[in-house]
C-alpha cells in the first residue's frame, strides 16, 4: 500500500494483487498499516516541505515522517526531491549504453577488491544475502547466482582507490554524467540526513561532518532478459533477499518493476510499485546500528516482473534497468548508538567503523 496524491489532499492506496492495481482505502496510522500484508504500504513522502521549510518546526513534520517511515518500514517513497527528470534520464542513457559494450570491453574494467569497491562485476559473480558463512555462501552463488551485472563507481578524487571508466569514445560523456550524478545524489543524502537528525530529536547537522568525505558508491545496475523457467528455481532470484551496508540507499527505477520489500512483522515480501518522479529510499546497515535498530536496515530482493510468453510452455523476462546510489558515513566514521537511541541505557551493537563493516559484507559476497 501507498499514499498517492489527489487534488489538495493524500488518499491511501492498497495493492490488490489479483488485479494488478491500487484500490483506494481508509486512511490508517502506518504503524496500524504495515502490521498486515493486506494494508502494508511505504509511505510516500514530498520532500519539498522539507527543501522550502523556513522553520524548524516546519522541517520537524516532514522529519517525523521519514523517522516514522524508516521506523516503521525500512522504506519510503521520495517525492519532489530536488532531483531533475533530465538528470535521471540522462543517467539511466549513459548506463543503457555502458551495458551494451561487448564483454571483452566490460571485463578489462573489472570489479577487484572489496577496499575499493570499484569497477563491472559480471553476470554471476555476485550473490547478496544476509549469510555471512563463507561455504553457504558459495553453495549459493554455484547454485543461484544473481541474475544481474552491475558497475560500482565511487568518489573520484580517492588517492588510494581510482574508477574504471570505459574508453570515452566508447560511450561518450559517461564519466562526466555519472560524476554530475554522484555529486547531486550525495547533496540530496545529506539533507535526508538532516531530517532525520531532527526526526530523532539531534541537531540538525549532526550527521555533517560525519558524511562530508562522500565515501559512497554510485551501482548501474542491468537485468538481461531470462527464461522464466530459469528464475523459478529454489532459491534463484534476479537479486536475493539482502539488506544494504550503509546509511541509506537511493534507488532510482525503470517501469518495469520486480523490487519486493519484506514487511518487517509478517516476513512476506510486498512489491515495491515504480512511481514515476519518485525516488525509493531504505535505511541501511550501518543507519540501523547508529540508531539502536530504531530505524530498520529492511530485506528487500529483486524477482522475475511479468513476462511475455513466447511458447506453449516458456516465457522471457524484459530487460531491466536500476540506479543504487549507496549512502555511506565516512570511512573512519565510528559508527555507535546515538545518544537519543538508548533503550534502557543499553546499545545493542559494538562501536565499528564504516571500512571495518562495509569491507567485511562486500568479502562475504562477491569473488
Amino acid at each position: 500500500m501507498l499514499l498517492s496524491k489527489l487534488g489538495s489532499g493524500l488518499r491511501t492506496l492498497t495493492f490488490v494483487p489479483a488485479t494488478g492495481f491500487w484500490r483506494p482505502r481508509a486512511l490508517a496510522t502506518l504503524a496500524e498499516d504495515v502490521k498486515s500484508d493486506a494494508t502494508f504500504r511505504i509511505p510516500l513522502i514530498d520532500f519539498s516541505k522539507y527543501r522550502a521549510a523556513t522553520s524548524v518546526s516546519e522541517k520537524r513534520r516532514t522529519a517525523d515522517e521519514i523517522v516514522s517511515g524508516f521506523r516503521e518500514v525500512g522504506f519510503i517513497y521520495l517525492d519532489k526531491h530536488g532531483i531533475s527528470d533530465s538528470t535521471v534520464k540522462q543517467t539511466f542513457q549513459k548506463s543503457a549504453e555502458f551495458f551494451r559494450l561487448p564483454a571483452e570491453a566490460k571485463d578489462k574494467l573489472a570489479w577487484e577488491d572489496p577496499r575499493a569497491n570499484r569497477g563491472y562485476v559480471c553476470i554471476g559473480r555476485e550473490r547478496v544475502t544476509q549469510s555471512g558463512d563463507a561455504k553457504e555462501i558459495a553453495e549459493l552463488r554455484a547454485k543461484s547466482p544473481d541474475f544481474k551485472e552491475t558497475i560500482e563507481i565511487g568518489r573520484d578524487w580517492d588517492k588510494t582507490w581510482k574508477n574504471h571508466w570505459p574508453e570515452e569514445g566508447a560511450v561518450p560523456g559517461f564519466r562526466d554524467t555519472m560524476l554530475h550524478f554522484f555529486q547531486t545524489c550525495h547533496e540530496l543524502h545529506v539533507l535526508v540526513m538532516r531530517a532525520i537528525a531532527l526526526g530523532l530529536d539531534l541537531e540538525e547537522s549532526f550527521f555533517d561532518d560525519k558524511i562530508n568525505e562522500q565515501y559512497h558508491n554510485l551501482r548501474l545496475l542491468n537485468y538481461p532478459p531470462i527464461r522464466r523457467h530459469l528464475l523459478e528455481q529454489e532459491g534463484q532470484a534476479r537479486a536475493g533477499a539482502h539488506s544494504d551496508y550503509g546509511t541509506l540507499t537511493l534507488l532510482f527505477q525503470d517501469s518495469v518493476g520486480g523490487l519486493e520489500v519484506q514487511n518487517p512483522h509478517t516476513k512476506q515480501y510486498q512489491p515495491a510499485t515504480p512511481i514515476p518522479g519518485t525516488i525509493v529510499i531504505n535505511a541501511g546497515d550501518l543507519l540501523a546500528r547508529w540508531s539502536n535498530d530504531v530505524l530498520r536496515s529492511t530485506l528487500h530482493r529483486v524477482v522475475a516482473p511479468p513476462a511475455r510468453k513466447i511458447s506453449e510452455t516458456e516465457s522471457i523476462t524484459p530487460n531491466r534497468q536500476s540506479i543504487a546510489f549507496f549512502c555511506n558515513p565516512n570511512q573512519g566514521a565510528q559508527i555507535e548508538c546515538l545518544p537519543t537511541c538508548l533503550k534502557a541505557g543499553q546499545a545493542k551493537y559494538s562501536p565499528v567503523t564504516t571500512e571495518q563493516y562495509i569491507v567485511r559484507r562486500l568479502s562475504e559476497t562477491v569473488y
